[in-house]
């Protein structure tokens, strides 16, 4: 993207800030990023946030050799003792709406389901949250290795809720960016 896109501008705030603010409006208590590269940027803009949302940050000093296991790993690790279940999603993913988030975090109170995903047209998208019994079987995957095959393993115990495409989209290139963003008030 040639500069940090979590910061990027999105309507009146920033990418990262309308995935906290969508977080936030669907009831999530303890919003948790974990950063990676553009620590710094991303960190100013978390404590930012923690003004307005219930958000912190945590990093990830091994980004860059483990990628998303390994800050699945840490943020997971991060959480309390009292959180019975955590909902996995991309700071690059702001089009994702609260009323997804919030059927994902009803059917998991309804049905205790341990693996629930969104899904749009058959195929699976973020965020998606995984109970606490399942935790540890994360901790243990080696962070080379893509939650993918974690969830191989878990096929039959995986819930889904029907989502839009927001589920699918997340912002990887200037294109994508320019495509989907709102406008600037």
């Amino acid at each position: 993207m040639g500069q940090p896109k979590l910061t990027l501008p999105w309507g009146d705030t920033t990418v990262l800030g309308q995935v906290v603010a969508t977080c936030a409006a669907a009831g999530l208590e303890d919003i948790l990023v974990v950063t990676g590269g553009a620590r710094q940027q991303v960190e100013e803009l978390v404590t930012l946030l923690s003004k307005r949302y219930p958000v912190r940050g945590i990093h990830n000093p091994g980004y860059a050799k483990g990628g998303m296991t390994s800050s699945i790993q840490i943020g997971l690790a991060a959480l309390g003792a009292e959180v019975q279940a955590a909902l996995i999603g991309l700071g690059d993913q702001p089009q994702v709406r609260e009323d997804t988030i919030g059927r994902i975090v009803s059917v998991f109170i309804e049905t205790g389901s341990p693996l629930i995903f969104p899904s749009f047209q058959g195929r699976r998208g973020h965020p998606w949250l995984v109970a606490r019994l399942l935790w540890s079987d994360i901790q243990a995957i080696p962070i080379t290795t893509s939650p993918r095959q974690f969830f191989k393993t878990y096929t039959g115990q995986i819930a889904y809720v029907t989502a839009d495409e927001s589920i699918l989209q997340d912002l990887d290139t200037p294109g994508e960016y320019y495509r989907q963003r709102p406008p600037v008030p």
